[in-house]
Formats: C-alpha cells, structure tokens, sequence
C-alpha cells in the first residue's frame, strides 16, 4: 500500500498511462475488422470436391456455416466413412445370425429332446392318446389309495 493516499486502482491505471506514454514507438492494437468488412476466402466450388479433396478452407471461421456443411457431407460420402468400427459393442447387427447345420442340431441332446422325435415314440404317443379317449368316455371309480392319501393328511 502506498502512504500517500491513492487508491490502489487509481495508482494502477496512472502507472500504465504513464509507462504506455514513455514508449511511444507501440501503437494500441487496431480495432476489430466489422463484419461486413470480413470476406470469405476463396474455395473451391462445391460442385468439383471429392472426398480427395483439401477441405482446410472450408473449416476457417469466416466461412459460411451451411458452405462448411455441405462440404463436409460431400467428405463423409466416402466409402471409407461407412465402414463400422468392429470394436464398437452396437455397431453390429446381432440379430442377424447364421442357421445352425441340421447335422449339429441331431446332436444337441436338448434339441434332441424339443426338435425331434422318435418314430417308435411318436407311434406310441398316438396309440396312447387314442387310448385315452376310448377311456375317457368310460369314468373311472377313485382308487382306494387316493381316499387314503386324503384322510391320512387330515389325522
């Protein structure tokens, strides 16, 4: 803190008057170019970029934003832009899938099981259900070890 009194932004601004005033080769920093006054670079017309082409012009501040992307859409048409990356985990249609061989499913022992049947059994399926019907229309008295079960239950 100086003794004399002054405020510390007051001795701040009057030492840089004073040391931008002891230098007088600098001039202050020109004033920012108006808007109108900005022009575009030249590039090349859109019509005759291929995805070899230099897209460097078109990525500068001053170059019009629907310029920049049609430009960068007529890069991205690049087969090489459309090929998916095989380490992203959705970039694969999973849902898609090969057929498992017929010969590799006759020895899954669950596909077995739920696919294929036996002749001799599917023959005997069908005389068992005919036979079933036959005894279906004749009702059948409760066994007597039923009645058992049940009263042994309730003592």
């Amino acid at each position: 803190m100086s003794g004399d009194g002054e405020a510390f932004l007051e001795r701040w601004s009057r030492l840089k008057r004073e040391q931008a005033a002891e230098k007088p080769g600098q001039e202050p920093a020109a004033a920012p170019v108006a808007a109108e006054e900005q022009k575009a670079p030249e590039l090349p017309p859109l019509e005759q970029l291929t995805p070899e082409s230099d897209f460097r012009p078109f990525m500068g501040a001053r170059v019009d934003t629907e310029t920049r992307r049609t430009a960068l859409k007529t890069l991205f048409t690049d087969s090489h832009f459309n090929v998916p990356d095989p380490f992203e985990a959705y970039s694969e249609d999973y849902t898609v899938s090969e057929t498992i061989p017929m010969e590799m499913l006759k020895t899954l022992n669950h596909a077995q099981k739920l696919l294929f049947d036996d002749p001799e059994k599917t023959v005997e399926a069908a005389a068992a259900q005919s036979g079933a019907e036959s005894d279906a229309a004749q009702p059948e008295a409760p066994s007597q070890d039923l009645k058992n079960a049940v009263g042994k239950q309730d003592a």
